[in-house]
């Protein structure tokens, strides 16, 4: 390729910094989002590897029991009897600081004699010194950390400090620090305490138990699958060998769909950005129309015009996607707060404070960045060099050349529409797939806004021209004949509008789904826990504690709940005992029942599901669970199944009289209060603050119960805010472009309207006229296409990713507010090239006439 056209298109760069600019921000926003998604995911994701890698050490497999806890009489067995080595037993539970209750740590129980083969980090538990070894091993409640959790709490060795640990104030001495090298597995272990497993026993009050067996198993795939079987053989009923992997797999398994919907939402970010950067390209190309038609005039081939402007586009890529980087780790501080957060409020205890850079993170970046850019940029270079130079400064042409096309687009956005509703409509749980769906629903009806814009232009004229005489029907004439650019950017903008009513509509609808769920599920007046996350099953009231709060004045009624894990055919369950008073029975919805799913609940072997659990496990009414318990299976009915909302899990319920029967089991995690009729939980404070109890415990209403799990959903959406904000911001930045762009090609026929006697004053009308119809239609076009995607997110691919449905909430206020923000985002985006054209002299643009 000649020199010459480097140099052309390097000045021409050099004396327009702003369209590069734009182009330049299409690409680093587009980057910066799918990015820093990327790496707040990635983070969280080896945070939470190191951690459960950590806590199982170099253990290939682990001995767990189907009922809750293994016994130590199991572990001897495996040592004495069955000679059985590469054994170490492990306690594990949870801790949260006296001071701040919201910061949970995990509580590991060891063996530190069986330890050497299995936790690398805990081989010199003294440091060197004996005197802390032999505390750790002799002293109650002595315990080791990491470096970096003693500098979190200001300790240093010999220092104590208070925590709860099941709802009792405990006072631990640190006595050793964790021998840790790798700064990131460090970040892992900051919320780690490690205990003598004697001293986690006392701590969690579990005497006697164990919550696994850690095995190393060696040899070859066969020899180790003998040496399990063999150890089966041995095991006591409800215990078995399972590979450690599976622990990591089902963390994973619990957080994936979380991770997946982030990422797929920054990849909307991507598509809305490819809209920019194809107007800035645009915009490129037709402010050269007249040197590129001069130059195919001289003799410069097509070929040669088309790697000229693909050789720009790299450019821009290239430095859009360097900025992207930037932009994407400074941002992905920003939203690892939020992703930790949700996470440790919904799934478990994680600690994400460095990002975790990956040479796969990075070349996803640089790759969707150019990529994106290139594919973006090939309409645009393939329009400035298939055109015949006697054409090229013909605009008609061009017009009439992006119609013919445009019978094209109405097949291939019917055809993506076609394909899109196809893939979701596959009986399949595949988020990939829903995801792929929807993005093909998306693309296919951007597609088809030419055709929609131009209907709509065609039956808004006769309105415009009645309102606003000759310069209404000129807007709408205007926007039909520039359709080629005015469709892309009302595309580019009704996308980012869509997205903001879909996500609006479906988070709207989720949380007024789940306040009335709560007011139907929190039927007591009180409800009483040890402090801590409530997810810990750990927490537990002692008997001294209830029998004092249900003699309380004010209290009317007392139920106790407990809440145990347990593992069957299906996979881990979660089960919930209860013993309401009728009317709480009643307060539970059912999504389908038999004619009395509560009818002798307490003494027939009867159960009933959340509608999670039911999709996670395919489980309907009149199937049998088959529950493992110390006195065998049991065989419970499934009566129905209840919406819930509070685990995406899912649980099932039985009566507490069956856990007391089978279980043997009559702890308690939670009690809920229901007082006399004069009572309110205002007064009941009063009482509660002078009861003389054995435990701290905290004590909330039902409405404080709802605020606070209100305020948590709302933390866990409010990173959807973050890239709903950033998505509509590149769609503004596009808009931006392509008026520019579209001001720019009519230069000549505004000269032609200033000369013929029109004000400046009437030209930025015309102008800010046809800037708001774009903003009308794309935010008209946006309703359907956001109450569509809202009906996708609610019935597929949240039923996939979470098991629960809810009613579609169409709330008009969000109708109303995305429609506002799409005229005024048109309109905004439109002040600067129409006070721009407005103001320029008419013998500028006609010189050539």
């Amino acid at each position: 390729m000649p020199p010459i056209l480097y140099q052309s298109s390097f000045r021409y760069l050099k004396r327009h910094p702003w369209q590069f600019g734009l182009a330049v921000i299409g690409v680093a926003l587009g980057v910066t989002i799918v990015l820093s998604i990327d790496l707040t995911n990635a983070s969280a994701q080896r945070s939470m590897e190191l951690a459960v890698q950590s806590v199982s050490g170099r253990s290939t497999h682990q001995i767990i029991s189907d009922r809750e806890y293994l016994t130590e009489e199991t572990y001897r067995e495996l040592k004495q009897k069955i000679g059985f080595r590469q054994a170490a037993p492990v306690l594990e539970g949870f801790a949260v600081l006296k001071e701040k209750p919201d910061q949970v740590f995990q509580l590991l129980g060891i063996d530190p004699f069986a330890e050497a083969p299995f936790r690398p980090y805990l081989q010199d538990l003294g440091g060197g010194n004996s005197k802390n070894l032999t505390a750790f091993l002799t002293e109650r409640n002595t315990v080791v950390v990491s470096i970096d959790l003693a500098k979190q709490l200001g300790i240093q060795i010999g220092d104590f400090f208070e925590v709860e640990v099941g709802g009792l104030p405990q006072k631990l001495r640190l006595v050793a620090f964790l021998k840790i090298d790798d700064s990131f597995a460090r970040q892992a272990l900051s919320k780690l305490l490690i205990v003598d497993i004697s001293t986690a026993q006392e701590l969690l009050q579990q005497k006697g138990d164990l919550s696994r067996i850690d095995l190393i198993l060696d040899g070859d795939e066969e020899e180790k699958n003998k040496q399990i079987e063999r150890l089966n053989e041995t095991l006591p009923i409800g215990a078995r060998v399972e590979s450690s992997q599976t622990r990591l797999e089902s963390a994973d398994k619990m957080t994936r769909a979380f991770h997946l919907n982030l990422s797929a939402l920054s990849m909307l970010s991507l598509i809305v950005g490819m809209f920019l950067i194809y107007n800035t390209m645009t915009f490129s190309v037709v402010q050269r129309y007249s040197l590129l038609g001069q130059l195919r005039a001289v003799g410069v081939t097509r070929g040669e015009i088309f790697r000229i402007i693909l050789m720009e586009a790299i450019v821009i890529g290239i430095v859009g996607t360097s900025i992207g980087l930037v932009g994407g780790s400074q941002l992905a501080n920003l939203l690892v707060i939020y992703v930790t957060q949700t996470i440790n409020d919904l799934y478990y205890v994680l600690s994400v404070r460095e990002l975790q850079w990956s040479n796969l993170s990075l070349l996803k970046g640089i790759g969707l960045g150019l990529g994106a850019t290139l594919l973006a940029v090939i309409p645009p270079a393939k329009e400035a060099s298939n055109i015949p130079p006697r054409m090229v400064l013909n605009r008609s042409s061009r017009e009439e050349s992006f119609r013919r096309t445009l019978r094209w687009s109405l097949y291939g956005g019917l055809g993506l529409c076609f394909a899109g509703v196809f893939l979701l409509w596959l009986p399949s749980k595949d988020l990939i797939l829903s995801y792929a769906g929807l993005f093909s629903l998306i693309v296919g009806l951007a597609f088809l806004t030419p055709h929609l814009t131009n209907l709509a232009m065609t039956l808004i004229r006769p309105i415009m021209t009645k309102l606003f005489g000759v310069l209404g029907s000129m807007a709408t004439r205007g926007v039909q004949a520039e359709l080629s650019r005015t469709s892309v950017a009302i595309a580019a903008l009704m996308v980012a509008i869509s997205a903001a009513i879909g996500l609006g509509i479906m988070v709207g609808s989720f949380r007024h789904t789940v306040f009335y769920w709560l007011e139907q599920q929190l039927w007591a007046d009180i409800y009483v826990v040890p402090p801590g996350n409530s997810r810990h099953l750990d927490k537990i009231l002692l008997p001294e504690s209830i029998e004092i709060l249900e003699n309380a004045e004010g209290v009317a009624h007392l139920t106790r709940n407990r809440r145990i894990q347990v593992n069957t055919a299906f996979g881990e369950v979660d089960l919930l005992t209860l013993d309401l008073p009728d009317e709480g029975y009643a307060s539970y919805s059912f999504k389908e029942a038999g004619k009395d799913p509560w009818n002798s609940f307490d003494t027939q072997q009867s159960i009933v599901v959340s509608e999670p659990l039911s999709n996670r496990l395919a489980l309907s009414i009149g199937d049998k669970l088959v529950l493992p318990s110390p006195k065998g299976d049991k065989i419970f009915e499934i009566k129905g199944v209840f919406y819930d909302y509070s685990s995406e899990r899912g649980h099932a319920i039985i009566h507490r009289n069956h856990l007391e029967k089978f279980w043997k089991d009559p702890r308690v995690n939670s009690v809920a209060l229901y007082l006399e009729d004069e009572w309110t939980p205002k007064r009941f404070q009063d009482v509660f603050d002078r009861l003389s109890l054995p435990q701290p415990l905290i004590i909330r209403s039902n409405v404080s119960l709802r605020e606070v799990s209100l305020e948590i959903f709302d933390r866990t959406f409010a990173i959807t805010g973050v890239l709903q904000l950033l998505v509509t911001g590149v769609a503004f930045v596009g808009v931006l472009s392509s008026l520019m762009a579209l001001q720019l090609e009519r230069q000549r026929e505004l000269g032609i309207l200033r000369a013929t006697g029109m004000t400046p004053g009437q030209i930025w009308r015309l102008l800010t006229s046809q800037c708001g119809l774009m903003g009308i239609v794309a935010g008209v076009l946006a309703i359907p296409v956001g109450i569509m995607m809202a009906m996708v997110l609610i019935f597929v691919i949240n039923q996939r990713s979470f098991g629960w449905t809810f009613p579609t909430l169409v709330e008009p206020s969000v109708l109303f507010y995305n429609m506002l923000l799409a005229v005024f985002a048109a309109l905004l985006a439109g002040l600067y090239p129409a006070l721009k054209m407005s103001k320029v002299p008419p013998a500028v643009v006609l010189r050539e006439e």
